[in-house]
């Protein structure tokens, strides 16, 4: 039976399951999502109104590559927010449009190829608004722990999907509130989760901002700056993918399943069909976080220059001075981040019901 929705939040956020064909089989899932963070905007928002940290009419103000941008334009338009956008260079003019309809206002950063450069400008911005409005409550997307909280349903669905048996995620680190969050939920409840992140080359979130892919546009799941709500001790594998082979799975996974979805997708795709072929014990899920849209000129158009996968390998290193683009892998084995260790910090996330157990399963 259709479900009558009150809002389009509610209406989009669920993902899409999908059985992906390929030599995986029935084992191989892909959890398509319109907009994948309306989870983690929905889930802050309110929070933050029933414990009274901000009241309806208030502003709330983050930045954002896009996806975010619209998720919680989406939330405050939802619960009677003011929502104000600082935009990377990545916010096109179709979801510019949409983000100022919704209410929200929005400004983007100038133009600029380095990544580094536009998320420093964003940060920058975002402290030059709040000491000229300090009633604004910053969202801190990168760092607050409250956007673990909207994933416990996307664990539920999960486990309805895959009830029994072992598992193994895969989906891009980002801010750490996705992947992350879906993990630890459902280890919570006692499920055997194998989790692997997937990164770009030049993200410092787990050690390879010593390292550049000149093409790397892959918004949103790696970061020149720290993103601080990025629990490393919850990751088994890491995958550091580059742009050449993100379009390439890409690519194939709409050529090959009919889903169009965005370069983080692809480097999911790509480094859970390898996660796959080690481990074939476990059901693979991964994540595609956003559609295809806003990579259709930059990614698609070239879609003549994509690799065919059976000739993609990733290079398998004990050590992050051995990473190398186009494509590197590495056991994390669920240790914590080396800034994590000299700061020593303990603190659990904001009401959202994660052990720090670090037993396997």
């Amino acid at each position: 039976m259709t479900r009558l929705h009150d809002h389009l939040a509610e209406a989009i956020k669920d993902p899409d399951p999908i059985r992906v064909s390929s030599a995986a089989g029935d084992d191989l899932i892909c959890l398509r999502f319109e907009t994948m963070k309306v989870y983690s905007a929905l889930g802050a928002v309110r929070h933050l109104l029933e414990t009274g940290r901000v009241r309806p009419g208030d502003t709330l103000i983050d930045s954002s590559s896009g996806i975010y941008a619209h998720a919680l334009a989406l939330a405050c338009h939802r619960y009677g927010m003011k929502c104000h956008i600082v935009g990377s260079t990545t916010v096109d003019r179709t979801l510019r449009i949409q983000l100022e309809i919704l209410g929200a206002t929005v400004e983007q950063v100038p133009s600029s190829n380095n990544l580094q450069l536009d998320q420093n400008l964003r940060v920058r911005r975002i402290g030059e608004i709040l000491r000229d409005n300090p009633s604004y409550h910053w969202m801190r997307q990168y760092h607050d722990d409250i956007h673990y909280l909207g994933y416990g349903a996307v664990a539920d669905l999960v486990a309805r999907l895959v009830p029994a048996g072992p598992l193994c995620l895969v989906g891009g680190v980002g801010t750490g509130a996705s992947t992350g969050a879906i993990a630890a939920y459902l280890r919570e409840r006692g499920r055997d989760v194998n989790l692997v992140g997937v990164q770009p080359f030049g993200s410092v979130t787990f050690g390879a901002g010593h390292t550049q892919d000149p093409e790397m546009i892959i918004a949103g799941i790696g970061s020149s700056i720290e993103f601080r709500n990025v629990r490393h001790e919850l990751y088994d594998r890491l995958h550091w993918v580059s742009f050449d082979y993100a379009m390439s799975a890409a690519v194939d996974l709409l050529r090959t399943s009919g889903v169009f979805a965005g370069l983080s997708a692809g480097a999911a795709y790509l480094s859970a069909l390898w996660e796959h072929n080690c481990d074939r014990g476990r059901k693979h899920v991964f994540l595609a976080a956003d559609t295809g849209t806003r990579y259709v000129e930059s990614a698609f158009a070239r879609h003549a220059e994509a690799r065919p996968l059976a000739s993609l390998r990733p290079r398998e290193i004990d050590s992050l001075d051995e990473l190398a683009v186009p494509w590197s892998a590495m056991s994390w084995d669920r240790r914590e981040s080396a800034q994590a260790r000299r700061e020593e910090c303990t603190t659990n996330p904001k009401g959202w019901p994660i052990s720090h157990d670090r037993s396997r399963g």
